[in-house]
């Protein structure tokens, strides 16, 4: 715990409006330390906001490199907005720097050095301008906020479709199939946990479908299938909206790197769609929501259409069975492991997620060429 001092210290590093007043914890905080910042009013009785968020630096092991993909990231955004005359203070996450003056010699060896500071204890800050007036949700419960999120996704991608510039691997691996299939034999042949014996069927199910993870991967490695910008965490809780309901941005950038753009589609599919909880001990009530893909897909397409190659069109609804295929993975893997990577409630946690992530997969496979139908008739239209 950091003591109000310690706090103050650490915000004075940064470029504020004015000197701050207030420092509140913002949320639960699953990974960084989120707090806001208020500064005192100016002579009109302004006062501006700011998230301050402690970066945890066990999940992302490279702060600089994930500060210099947001940076990068968010200025081609600005650029875009200010180019059709939008306000990008508000409808693309701003970064605050560092003050020159703060900013040793030392440091100044460092990459991307102005947008972080690190503090005696090692822990890695950074702050960005609280969007006044924004309204997040933490779950689309209806068709017409299933659109709105696509179309927030699509938005996004969309202005970041002639992005070029390399972006920093900050997590290893994400969403690689074949280096999750290499992690995979490691944790069948290890069997920390002595349960591989236990779920023969489980195995089953992820060696039956290898090839064609591994195929749709082929696709990436060799370029058919386009590298891109990915947020990589397409919740809906990660789009702002105003309060008429329009899509304002796209935040929690902190994923944000190189790979197919499908990623993201897929895994909003996997979280919007699904009818029952990720963690259903109930598996009649999981399932995928057409209803729930068609306006997803909609709002998507509304926003991406005109950026999409033939190969991404192609392989959309694919992409959904691929994401929720790799979290079946995943979730089997840390069960077989002895549950070292997700947080548990009880012994058996990590085999009702993969079962109930199961079905929700075969669900998808049972609609599939529905799904691919919805895609190519929304591709059609003008």
């Amino acid at each position: 715990m950091y003591t109000e001092q310690e706090l103050r210290e650490i915000v004075s590093r940064f470029e504020l409006d004015s000197e701050a007043d207030t420092i509140k914890a913002m949320g639960p905080g699953f990974i960084n330390d989120t707090m806001i910042v208020s500064t005192r009013p100016d002579s009109d009785g302004h006062v501006s906001r700011y998230i301050l968020q402690r970066k945890n630096h066990n999940v992302f092991p490279d702060v600089p490199g994930m500060m210099m993909n947001i940076d990068m990231v968010t200025g081609h955004l600005r650029r875009k907005v200010l180019e059709a005359g939008g306000d990008p203070d508000r409808e693309v996450l701003k970064v605050i720097r560092r003050k020159p003056e703060s900013i040793t010699d030392a440091e100044r060896q460092s990459k991307g050095h102005d947008l972080y500071y690190r503090d005696g204890h090692g822990n890695f800050w950074a702050m960005c301008l609280f969007i006044e007036g924004s309204v997040t949700y933490e779950k689309a419960d209806s068709p017409a906020l299933a659109y709105k999120g696509g179309e927030g996704i699509g938005k996004f991608q969309s202005m970041l479709a002639d992005f070029t510039e390399p972006l920093n691997e900050t997590i290893k691996g994400f969403h690689n199939i074949r280096w999750r299939f290499s992690q995979w034999e490691e944790t069948l042949k290890r069997d920390a946990a002595g349960r591989a014996k236990d779920v023969a069927e489980e195995i089953g199910w992820i060696e039956s479908r290898k090839d064609e993870m591994l195929a749709f991967w082929s696709l990436v490695e060799n370029g058919t299938l386009p590298t891109r910008v990915t947020h990589n965490d397409t919740k809906i809780s990660n789009i702002l909206f105003n309060k008429e309901g329009n899509v304002l941005c796209v935040i929690d950038l902190d994923t944000c790197m190189s790979s197919t753009s499908l990623n993201d589609f897929g895994d909003a599919i996997r979280s919007y769609t699904n009818t029952g909880a990720e963690d259903d001990r109930d598996l009649g009530k999981v399932s995928m929501s057409m209803e729930m893909f068609k306006a997803y897909t909609a709002g998507y397409l509304s926003q991406r259409k005109s950026t999409l190659c033939r190969s991404e069109a192609d392989n959309l609804a694919f992409s959904a069975r691929y994401i929720t295929f790799e979290q079946v993975l995943r979730f089997l893997m840390d069960y077989i492991d002895g549950d070292v990577y997700y947080k548990t409630a009880y012994p058996e946690h990590n085999l009702v997620r993969t079962r109930a992530q199961y079905r929700l997969l075969r669900s998808m496979e049972e609609q599939y060429a529905e799904m691919q139908a919805v895609v190519e008739e929304l591709m059609k239209q003008d």
